[in-house]
């Protein structure tokens, strides 16, 4: 992706309209939620977004995840968390059906452009953290029913790797939160630290 398409094409792409929430919108132990851009739905950003998701433009996701770290660069806030805990990367992980017909996790993928520009952090493996749970697509579900289909869908394998660490989860689109809050409880219950919720668009 070019520079121009990243900073001019995409609703919501400056820095004034950012998405942040605080800690005291969100559940315990998630301490920011973070987006880079505004989900238009039927625009620009939506169709990127289901290229990489269903075309496999695994590049595309690599790009997008450089920009969401290059922006968190700039949010003194994130850069002091990152700063002050020691850090892990992880990708919402994607059930082994799903990852089997795929062939990639597409959140996977932007954590890899992520870690490109944070180096220091590493990155969990597709083994490391994985999804029980077989959801399928949750667009036009209730909060309640989301919460509802993703409860004890996730589990740690590999809780040394996240232990009292500060956990940056990565995703394609925040919406109810469902999902992320979820994961971010189960990290939590298996010893991590606090949560950071990093998107590329927010719904």
């Amino acid at each position: 992706m070019c520079s121009f398409c990243l900073s001019n094409r995409f609703e919501d792409g400056n820095p004034q309209n950012n998405k942040v929430s605080s800690d005291s919108l969100l559940p315990d132990g998630i301490v920011v939620q973070h987006a880079l851009w505004k989900f238009d739905k039927g625009g620009d950003l939506q169709n990127l977004l289901h290229q990489l998701k269903y075309e496999r433009l695994t590049t595309v996701g690599r790009d997008l995840g450089r920009a969401l770290g290059r922006r968190v660069q700039k949010h003194p806030a994130i850069v002091d968390l990152l700063d002050d805990h020691q850090s892990v990367i992880v990708p919402v992980p994607l059930h082994y059906l799903k990852y089997r017909y795929r062939g990639f996790n597409q959140a996977f993928e932007l954590a890899q452009g992520f870690q490109e520009i944070w180096e220091d952090i590493p990155i969990c493996d597709i083994d490391d953290i994985i999804r029980r749970k077989n959801t399928r697509t949750q667009t036009g579900f209730s909060l309640e029913k989301r919460l509802k289909n993703m409860q004890e869908a996730f589990r740690v394998k590999n809780k040394t790797l996240i232990k009292n660490r500060l956990c940056v989860i990565i995703d394609d689109v925040f919406t109810t939160g469902a999902t992320t809050f979820e994961l971010a409880d189960t990290l939590r219950k298996a010893g991590a630290g606090p949560s950071v919720i990093l998107t590329v668009a927010q719904a």
